[in-house]
């Protein structure tokens, strides 16, 4: 077990000995504890909110089943993010899904039924959109930075990359965001 872990990290850990000793209580904790970023992250993976419970529940029978095998190496949560980011892509290849690149005016329809520009997009649906068309290489260490305000150093670690690449990868998702959604916002992101 590694020597200087955080509070949240002991916790975890806690929890993980006490249900590997047979307390199933422990585990529902450790659930709670972490659902809403299994959730998060699934969401903002695929974007795609009719599956999200059942890969989040498929991310926790991962879990629950090789939880015994856990080595207390790495955090909980870095382990947890693999699982979640594994089961994301076996549901994208379960559903041969292939992204298709669209203009952004045309998937976010922001043209009214005469054909004029709408006047006030909805930013929050346009920003989404715009993460959804992201390269995962691309948008995966962006959201960890910026929805889960994790440092350069844990992304480097949850992702197994050097920590120039995280820096280098988010920096060219927000260069690409920003040229996506220009015609759109006025002023600066």
């Amino acid at each position: 077990m590694r020597k200087n872990v955080d509070n949240e990290t002991q916790k975890d850990f806690q929890l993980i000995k006490a249900f590997n000793e047979g307390d199933d209580n422990a585990f529902q904790k450790l659930v709670l504890r972490h659902k809403e970023k299994v959730r998060n992250l699934i969401y903002l993976t695929l974007g795609n909110t009719d599956y999200i419970d059942d890969i989040m529940q498929d991310v926790f029978i991962k879990v629950y089943n090789s939880l015994g095998s856990f080595r207390f190496e790495s955090k909980f949560s870095t382990w947890l993010y693999k699982i979640t980011v594994n089961k994301c892509k076996d549901h994208l290849k379960k559903k041969y899904v292939r992204k298709v690149i669209v203009p952004l005016d045309e998937q976010i329809n922001l043209r009214s039924h005469d054909g004029r520009q709408n006047a006030e997009p909805d930013l929050a649906h346009l920003l989404k959109t715009a993460i959804d068309k992201l390269p995962p290489k691309l948008r995966e260490p962006l959201i960890l930075r910026d929805v889960e305000e994790l440092s350069y150093q844990e992304i480097a670690d949850k992702m197994g990359l050097q920590l120039g690449a995280v820096k280098s990868r988010i920096f060219r998702a927000r260069a690409t965001l920003r040229a996506m959604l220009e015609p759109y916002v006025k002023g600066e992101l």
